[in-house]
């Protein structure tokens, strides 16, 4: 059946006032009243608020729509009027209420409160809650201003492949795809798979970065970005990893470290002053229930005047601290997510871009400095979080990627069209990498990433 005159709720909160005749469709969010009179909230997801419908005896199915349960689906056709109850401008007087479909009592999610790692469990009811629903519109404000900072400065957007036979971080951390039958697989002569007979004619994974398919675009285009899933097979059963989440990455061409920190910072506060624009409603819902005060530390973000750090110099202030840290603090060493955060937190007390990391820890295609020990890269920091974006100058020099690739044990000859970019007319280039997943945890202070996806993929687990 198909409601033509229905208005979506936020239009109906925003702009209907008092005499206007409306319609709308939602699941009844709460249900109280008497005898006399029963007043019933129903969202139907386009805002965070609800729209308060005043039920009168009056109504033909008075008795069995107060007889309804939390969830139930309804559609009302009514007038609207002020309303005197605090914190609402408008209610509606309902005229006919259709049950559209029942809720049963047997629900997950009832009115009152649960536990996030039980809505893991049913994650397909969880977007019902004010907290999951408060979630994936910020997800999809966030999704659109991803698209609107690139369009904005004229970057072509592009689709990497997800299928892939080359290992972007060098890690081997991923996902294998075969269409052969796993119980008889093809052995060549040396006893190995025999992957010539498989549907590529070669092994083949799921990606985990667009970035090197990225780079041929950005050396004929100049500048790029893609924005899709990626996969890392790392298990590791952390708040902060997950197997299957979404990344942005763009690559600028004719640019050095300098120009690609320049292009992170700006685009951490458009997100953010775009989320201020549209979701305010949602934010101040995370502020007061999920994080207190994440407004005012988003807001801090906004107007701060980022910091540079250098690699050795974060190291030396770790190791100033007088501090006792679970994991050591080397030169050398990778830093860990509490190390971030003091960086972050008590030594710079902003957002820091930490610059020129040791080359024995960064990937293959990072532009190796005179120094010959370290890359032109950085880690964007951000308090509460830690790492939000890692970039670097690409390696564009021939020779010098070629070392880096026998440094690391790759064979080049399977990199033969990345080798190409680089004999072909190469120009320093650069760009950066932004788990999505991970800036919507920074931006709704949700604490686990399983949270801030609609159906997580993590090690044990791939319901729904």
């Amino acid at each position: 059946m198909a409601y033509p005159k229905r208005m979506e709720i936020s239009a109906v909160l925003k702009s209907s006032n008092p005499g206007d005749d409306v319609a709308v469709g939602g699941w009844i969010k709460s249900l109280r009243g008497s005898k006399n009179v029963s007043f019933m909230h129903v969202n139907d997801g386009s805002a965070f608020d609800s729209v308060q419908v005043v039920l009168e005896p009056s109504l033909d199915n008075y008795g069995r729509i107060t007889s309804l349960l939390t969830g139930a689906g309804v559609f009302v056709e009514g007038r609207v009027r002020e309303s005197p109850a605090k914190g609402q401008r408008i209610e509606i007087v309902p005229s006919r209420v259709e049950i559209v479909g029942e809720c049963d009592a047997s629900s997950p999610v009832q009115k009152s409160g649960t536990s996030f790692e039980f809505l893991r469990t049913v994650a397909h009811m969880r977007p019902r809650t004010n907290t999951f629903g408060a979630v994936f519109r910020v997800r999809s404000a966030l999704s659109y201003a991803v698209h609107s900072f690139f369009n904005e400065r004229g970057f072509v957007y592009a689709h990497s492949p997800i299928l892939t036979t080359s290992d972007c971080e060098g890690a081997g951390e991923m996902f294998q795809v075969t269409s052969m039958d796993l119980n008889k697989l093809p052995m060549g002569p040396d006893g190995g798979i025999d992957y010539t007979r498989d549907f590529f004619g070669e092994r083949c994974s799921l990606t985990v970065s667009g970035q090197l398919e990225a780079e041929i675009l950005a050396l004929s285009l100049s500048k790029v970005y893609t924005f899709g899933p990626t996969f890392r097979a790392e298990n590791s059963n952390t708040a902060r990893h997950a197997a299957e989440f979404w990344m942005i990455e763009p690559e600028i061409a004719f640019a050095d470290l300098e120009d690609d920190i320049a292009l992170a910072g700006d685009f951490v506060k458009y997100l953010i002053r775009y989320l201020f624009d549209h979701c305010e409603r949602d934010l101040r819902f995370f502020d007061e229930r999920i994080e207190k005060g994440l407004i005012g530390k988003l807001g801090a973000v906004l107007e701060a005047d980022f910091a540079v750090l250098e690699y050795t110099e974060a190291v030396r202030a770790l190791k100033d601290s007088g501090r006792t840290f679970e994991f050591p603090v080397d030169w050398g060493e990778s830093l860990q997510t509490e190390h971030e955060r003091y960086i972050t937190e008590q030594y710079t007390k902003r957002p820091t871009f930490v610059i020129n990391y040791p080359r024995a820890i960064k990937p293959f295609y990072m532009y190796c400095n005179d120094d010959g020990k370290t890359v032109a890269c950085f880690d964007f920091l951000v308090p509460r979080v830690g790492e939000l974006i890692g970039g670097s100058q690409r390696e564009h020099r021939l020779e010098k990627l070629l070392q880096r690739m026998r440094e690391c044990g790759l064979d080049a000859e399977k990199y033969g069209w990345y080798l190409d970019l680089r004999r072909f007319g190469s120009v320093p280039h650069g760009g950066f990498g932004l788990g999505f997943e991970r800036a919507l945890m920074f931006a709704t202070g949700m604490a686990n990433i399983r949270d801030v996806c609609l159906c997580p993929r993590v090690p044990g687990n791939a319901a729904f």
